[in-house]
Order: structure tokens, then C-alpha cells, then sequence
């Protein structure tokens, strides 16, 4: 049922367009990104109506994780947000991260739950965390999820605190491969190493050959 609402959302983001949704370059007016803040003014944790009361996101396993993040050496911020590849994101959650941790304003680290993955950023704090994690099981709670993504988070003064990025990653350039130009020496060695390697190869392959000659001829001999 999830999978169908989450569906609905995408559509109404790629339908709507500019008249709801947030590019990236007025991520602060994205919805979601809204919701999220205003709600974090009370609760670090963030659950979108989409996953409220869903498998892993009862009271029970939200109380888990509030406990969790509260004993977190920096300040962690939680949203379970609706994000994938039809949102203004292009299913880069670590972006939305950054998004909601700009917007914010506020040092920590922020993470984006989407019901089987944690993708997160640190925002102005001297940290080293993963990029995405993954549950463990099917049965992984929220609670889980974010225990997973911390115990992976490092805290030192030797990481440098950097604003979280809100930009798309730069495209890799597609790898191309020149083809070596013809030289007289290279013919000449590419003729010698294939002469080389079939003369080896014969002979190889002649050794038994011989041998088998020469056990018939000596049979022949000793039936005379």
C-alpha cells in the first residue's frame, strides 16, 4: 500500500511541477522540506503521513529512536520522507539531506529515512558518516535503521565541518579508449610474437605426435 501511495506523491510532484514542488535551486519551498523543519521545532524525528503507523514506524520503534539519537555525540535530525528517482532529487537522498540540513540552519547530522535505506549528510560538525546504509532485515525498524547509519558515524576534530552539499554530484565523463596508431615496429613485433607463439604451439602439439611414431616404428621392429 505504501509502494501505491508513494507512487500517487511522485506523480503529484512530477504533474504538479513548479506550481508545488521545489527545484534545486528553491529546495526551502519543497513540501517536504517544509514539513520536516516545522516539525523538527518540537521533535527531531520527522515521520511523513505516508509512513506514520506503518510496519517500523509505530510509537514504540519512534520512541526507540528518539532515545537513540538523544544519546548521539552531535545533534541528529530524522525524517522519513518520501524520495526517488520522480522527485526533485532524482533519487539522491544524500542531496535532500542537504537540503533539509541548510534549511534547517542548525549543526548536526541529518538523516533521510525511505523505509529500507538511511542516507544522511553532516552539516558544520567535525564528523565522518557513511552515505547511504541499508536494514538488515525485512523487519529492520526505523529505530534500527538509524542505529545501523550511527554506529558507522566517527566524531574528530581532525574532520574539517563543511556545509552539506544541496547540489546534484558532477556526471563522471564517459571513459574513452584511443586506438594505438600503426607503426612499421609494431607490425613488425605483432608479426614476430604470432610467428613466435605458432611456432611454439607446433612444436607442442608435434611432441606427441612423434612419439607415437616412434613407439609404433619400435613395435614394428621388435615383431619381426
Amino acid at each position: 500500500m505504501r509502494r501505491v501511495l508513494l507512487a500517487l506523491v511522485a506523480g503529484l510532484f512530477v504533474v504538479l511541477g513548479t506550481v508545488t514542488t521545489a527545484s534545486a535551486a528553491d529546495f526551502r519551498s519543497d513540501p517536504r522540506v517544509v514539513a520536516a523543519v516545522q516539525g523538527w521545532k518540537t521533535n527531531p524525528v520527522y515521520v511523513d503521513p505516508l509512513f506514520a503507523g506503518s510496519e517500523g514506524f509505530e510509537d514504540e520503534p519512534l520512541r526507540q529512536l528518539a532515545e537513540r539519537i538523544s544519546k548521539a555525540p552531535v545533534p541528529v535530525y530524522v525524517a522519513a520522507l518520501p524520495t526517488g528517482q520522480w522527485f526533485p532529487e532524482h533519487d539522491d537522498a544524500i542531496q535532500l539531506a542537504g537540503w533539509l540540513a541548510v534549511t534547517n540552519g542548525k549543526p548536526g547530522l541529518y538523516l533521510v529515512l525511505d523505509g529500507h535505506s538511511t542516507s544522511g549528510t553532516a552539516h558544520l560538525v567535525a564528523v565522518r558518516s557513511p552515505g547511504t546504509t541499508y536494514a538488515m532485515s525485512s523487519k529492520a525498524t526505523a529505530a534500527d535503521e538509524v542505529a545501523t547509519y550511527l554506529d558507522e558515524v566517527k566524531v574528530s576534530d581532525r574532520y574539517e565541518p563543511r556545509v552539506a552539499r544541496t547540489t546534484p554530484l558532477p556526471e563522471e565523463p564517459e571513459r574513452t579508449y584511443e586506438p594505438e596508431p600503426f607503426t612499421p615496429g609494431k607490425a613488425i613485433g605483432n608479426g614476430f610474437g604470432g610467428f613466435t607463439i605458432g611456432l611454439l604451439g607446433g612444436s607442442i602439439l608435434a611432441l606427441p605426435v612423434l612419439g607415437l611414431a616412434a613407439l609404433v616404428a619400435r613395435r614394428r621392429e621388435g615383431s619381426r
